[in-house]
């Protein structure tokens, strides 16, 4: 069984990609719309924030239930359940005559997206040692990322030649048939432990999970950094269509560079710290120097709204955007290395909340931020957030060192 799991892992690994290609298309095909959208439903900016906001509010609540759901009933079958739910939900806008419909649609969407970012580093805990677990939660992650590259021009071309009805249609449906090569791969690698299954997680262990430092305060950081990601993903491309008055085949054109450089920061993010492991470099404290490194370059973010052309506004945000995946990506496996196997899926969605959290909080924010002060002071305010959020970095600490870590950092004399 162990064999057949190391042969299986990539694999495995290739086909969460994919999903998180999918998550992201169809988080952003409204975003890319937005303008049609807004349009053809009568919406005006604080009407479309409302939308989001829709989306956001149960894509939190979503991630606090998935952990358990997927701790208990294992990957598996969550997996399928999170995407046939997430793919039908996604098939709705096409079928909406009204705002309210279409944020309804938007809520269901929320509910079954969350799962796969709980259920994903599960398997990755797994399956992969510490030096590895950054660089496999960098390459699945980087599908969304993929994702925000090709929705741009895959959602435009099809609304210019279908119609906007068909852009939901054919994402929606490349959910539901992705579910049959994952159910046929699957199935022969689930590893049934009853510790991986959420059985323990309840009275003691998870008075220990909701007790412990560490969880809130990784809550805490995705909830303070997250915000500028969901600006990128919902706020950015109105940006452009309205501050550097791009047109919507414009718009396909190059909305998807941002989002490659977000790519190269998951992978590179995710790289970063394994050769620090292996030489040496106790984990957390590599873990530490990759996200001190992606805060820096955070702090560049005003100088998107400053740049004087095109080309200087995507090439800032380009940056920005790498470095927030690359900070993304490294927290994501200090999650995975700081608890233990059995809750990973748990504290990955409390933690997930966080960020659904600050979501919803900074898309209120924003909405009414652009109407009274415009979208340079917005930039100013998100290039705060990583630095600041350092702060929650350097008090984490490894509190377990678990057995797993790896004889990389066992003392030189054990």
């Amino acid at each position: 069984m162990k064999i057949q799991i190391k042969a299986m892992r990539w694999w495995i690994l290739f086909l969460l990609f994919l999903a998180t290609v999918l998550n992201y298309v169809d988080r952003q095909t409204l975003s890319l719309l937005a303008t049609v959208i807004q349009r053809v439903f009568h919406i005006d900016n604080v009407g479309y924030g409302n939308i989001v906001t829709l989306f956001l509010v149960s894509y939190t609540v979503a991630y606090v239930l998935a952990g358990p759901v997927c701790d208990r009933l294992g990957v598996r079958m969550s997996t399928t359940l999170f995407i046939c739910w997430w793919s039908l939900a996604e098939l709705i806008p096409p079928l909406a005559r009204s705002a309210m419909a279409l944020g309804t649609s938007r809520f269901l969407l929320g509910i079954g997206e969350a799962g796969i970012w709980v259920a994903a580093p599960k398997v990755v805990g797994e399956l992969f040692g510490p030096e590895q677990r950054a660089l496999a939660i960098g390459l699945y992650t980087a599908g969304a990322t993929v994702g925000a590259v090709v929705a741009p021009p895959l959602i435009v071309s099809l609304t210019l030649r279908f119609g906007w009805q068909s852009a939901f249609f054919i994402t929606g449906i490349a959910g539901l048939v992705w579910i049959i090569p994952w159910l046929f791969i699957y199935r022969d690698v689930e590893q049934p432990k009853p510790s991986n299954r959420g059985a323990n997680l309840s009275g003691p262990a998870l008075k220990t999970l909701l007790t412990d430092r560490n969880l809130w305060l990784l809550t805490t950081m995705r909830m303070v950094t997250d915000p500028l990601w969901y600006f990128f993903l919902f706020w950015y491309p109105k940006y452009l269509s309205d501050m550097r008055h791009l047109s919507l085949k414009r718009l396909g054109n190059v909305a998807w560079i941002v989002y490659l450089a977000a790519d190269i920061g998951s992978i590179a993010g995710g790289w970063a710290s394994g050769p620090l492991i292996r030489r040496h470099m106790q984990t957390l404290h590599a873990r530490r120097a990759v996200m001190t490194f992606a805060a820096c370059l955070i702090l560049l973010t005003p100088l998107v709204g400053l740049a004087g052309s095109l080309r200087g506004t995507i090439a800032f945000a380009s940056v920005v955007t790498f470095a927030h995946m690359a900070w993304l990506i490294t927290l994501g496996a200090t999650i995975v290395d700081l608890f233990p196997q059995d809750q990973v899926a748990t504290a990955f969605g409390i933690i997930a909340a966080g960020s659904g959290l600050g979501g919803l909080i900074s898309t209120q924010l924003i909405a009414h931020s652009l109407a009274h002060s415009g979208y340079l002071a917005t930039f100013c305010v998100l290039g705060t957030l990583h630095p600041t959020a350092l702060i929650a970095v350097y008090l984490l600490r490894d509190k377990h060192r678990r057995i797993d870590a790896g004889p990389q950092l066992q003392p030189a004399a054990a």
